[in-house]
């Protein structure tokens, strides 16, 4: 059938009709259980489907296009998620460290002055502080991408560097008043690389033995002179008969 189908839009009316000249019976025992939500409530009639908000930027081209996909949600694209993504991508390691994500009134970026740099008082030193301190400079400075990573990274490393530094001293201070850590993870780690090395080399030292262990039988019970044939003895049927 051709044009565009209105049945469905027509189904409260249809059964309606259908309940008036008791075409479907009783209707107290064939009445459907949607028909007063659907009569109190009634579905839109539009059969035009508006074109959504576009979310993605203009392209700048003149040439009206015709947007495509628009039963489909359009993606929601942030500029912090590709600052996000390249600073990780420099440094993996910053996603090993604990963070604590947990909020007091939950307004705590409302508290941050990103144009005083990337330390923030209250929150810790993490990757999105260099995020957001390098949105800041794009935004309110106008900065290249660039160059405004280049600028919060450098303020980011001058601030680990300080905390590396204060751990470090902090750590001599403990040990010179007769503190113990105890082994590190750097430790922890070569030892438990030193263990399964040394169960290796036993399995390895048995291997090997069970491997001359069984070349050497394999060349005991071969005797190469029963593989030849032998050439003195010929058949009966093969030597000339005397005349």
């Amino acid at each position: 059938m051709r044009g565009r189908q209105i049945r469905p839009a027509r189904v409260l009316q249809s059964v309606q009709e259908e309940l008036k000249r008791n075409v479907m019976g009783s209707t107290k025992t064939y009445k459907p259980p949607w028909l007063n939500i659907v009569s109190s409530v009634p579905p839109s009639e539009t059969l035009i489907r508006p074109i959504p908000a576009q979310h993605t930027e203009f392209s700048g081209s003149k040439k009206i296009k015709k947007p495509r996909n628009i039963y489909r949600p359009q993606k929601i694209v942030y500029l912090e998620d590709t600052l996000r993504a390249a600073f990780y991508k420099d440094h993996p390691w910053e996603l090993a460290r604990p963070r604590v994500i947990l909020e007091s009134d939950g307004r705590d970026s409302q508290h941050c002055d990103w144009s005083k740099g990337v330390r923030q008082p209250g929150i810790a030193l993490t990757g999105e502080s260099v995020v957001q301190r390098q949105l800041y400079l794009m935004e309110a400075e106008k900065m290249a991408q660039s160059k405004a990573y280049d600028v919060a990274r450098h303020e980011f490393y001058k601030l680990r560097q300080a905390e590396e530094i204060e751990r470090r001293v902090a750590v001599e201070e403990a040990r010179h008043v007769g503190a113990y850590f105890g082994k590190t993870r750097g430790d922890v780690g070569m030892m438990l690389e030193d263990h399964e090395f040394e169960n290796w080399k036993i399995w390895a030292g048995k291997e090997t033995a069970a491997r001359q262990a069984r070349e050497a039988s394999e060349v005991e019970t071969f005797d190469p002179e029963d593989s030849l044939p032998d050439v003195d003895a010929a058949p009966a049927e093969t030597q000339p008969s005397a005349v």
